[in-house]
């Protein structure tokens, strides 16, 4: 994925997640071990949000990329983002937004509660 799909993507997913009510709280949320693409809350829940994005379905559908490596990755990031801020009791959930734009409009679908930090 390019850079310029990955921002385009991300800022499509941000737009889509307003309209649903989640309210941002970071992007692209930097610490030693790596970067979170969004947090926000969203009924009262603390959400840990990966955006993957495809031009087409050449590479596979977005979803595919969120593996168990990279569910694990968000599991340890989200812990520091938790301790950091002190968090700890949230509510939290990991949300998974796909962004497909493959020709016209991008289709934006979010996946609430896409993954368990125990799997």
């Amino acid at each position: 994925m390019s850079r310029e799909l990955g921002g385009r993507g991300e800022a499509w997913a941000v737009r889509r997640l307003e309209q649903l009510g989640y309210r941002i709280v970071e992007r692209n949320y930097r610490c030693p071990l790596g970067e979170i693409d969004c947090v926000a809350v969203h009924r009262g829940t603390v959400v840990f949000l990966e955006v993957k994005a495809r031009a087409t379905a050449a590479y596979g559908d977005p979803l595919e990329a969120v593996d168990r490596r990279k569910r694990r990755k968000l599991t340890r990031l989200a812990q520091y983002y938790v301790a950091e801020k002190n968090l700890h009791g949230a509510p939290l959930r990991f949300d998974v937004v796909a962004v497909r734009v493959d020709g016209g409009e991008p289709r934006v679908d979010v996946i609430e509660n896409a993954f368990d930090a125990a799997e």
